[in-house]
Order: C-alpha cells, then sequence, then structure tokens
C-alpha cells in the first residue's frame, strides 16, 4: 500500500483548483509560489503517481508537453492551434469506439482519447 504524503495532496489540490489542464511545469510554478522549497521532481513524481492511481488524468499530447486533467471520467478535449490550451468539449463520450476499429495490424486496443483542433475564444479576439 502507498503512503499518502503531504507532496501529493498539494500536488491533488493543486490540479483540482487549477481546472484548466496544466502542464506539469504549470503545476510545478503554481506550486512553487506557495512552497518555494518543494522540488520539479517531486511535483513531477507525484503527478505521474495520481495518474497512475487515476485520482487525476495525464493526457499526452502529440507535439506538446504531457498536460493533466482532475476529471478522470471519460470525456472530449480540445485544443486551441494558436495557443495550445486544452479544453474541455460538451458532448457525450462514444463509448465503445475502440471496438469498431477494423484492424489490419495486429493491435490491442487499450483505450483512446479524442482531442479536437479548433481556435479558442480569447485567440479569435487576437
Amino acid at each position: 500500500m502507498m503512503r499518502n504524503t503531504i507532496q501529493r495532496n498539494i500536488v491533488l489540490q493543486t490540479i483540482q483548483r487549477l481546472k484548466s489542464h496544466p502542464t506539469a511545469d504549470e503545476v510545478y510554478d503554481e506550486i512553487k509560489t506557495m512552497y518555494p522549497n518543494i522540488s520539479r521532481a517531486t511535483v513531477y513524481r507525484n503527478l505521474n503517481v495520481l495518474s497512475s492511481l487515476g485520482e487525476i488524468r495525464k493526457l499526452e499530447i502529440p507535439g506538446g508537453p504531457d498536460r493533466f486533467d482532475h476529471w478522470c471520467e471519460n470525456h472530449c478535449h480540445v485544443r486551441c492551434e494558436k495557443c495550445g490550451k486544452l479544453f474541455d468539449v460538451d458532448m457525450n463520450f462514444i463509448d465503445g469506439l475502440d471496438k469498431k476499429i477494423k484492424d489490419n495490424h495486429g493491435f490491442t486496443f487499450n483505450g483512446y482519447q479524442i482531442i479536437f483542433k479548433g481556435i479558442c475564444p480569447s485567440c479569435q479576439k487576437k
């Protein structure tokens, strides 16, 4: 059984408070303002532990840094092509989509994430 540490709780609370799909660096920068002695390695390690425990979701972003989500239920995202920020999409998740794939390459599918592309309202104004 894994110990629940103070640092892990700080990282989890930060992800829950931010609700912005932050990168590991953004989480570290946020925590560092209140806990200047915390190391980057501690934050990174605890992000990975929390993700492996299913308490947060790690989103692997092609061509960009991984992001972390406080909402662990299956849902879709949209990534702004200008600023790179990630947002939740208001739509029902398509359960079982991986079961409908016709595979000719011998893959065993373990899941999927859907990330739409677009331009966020803030970037549209610029």
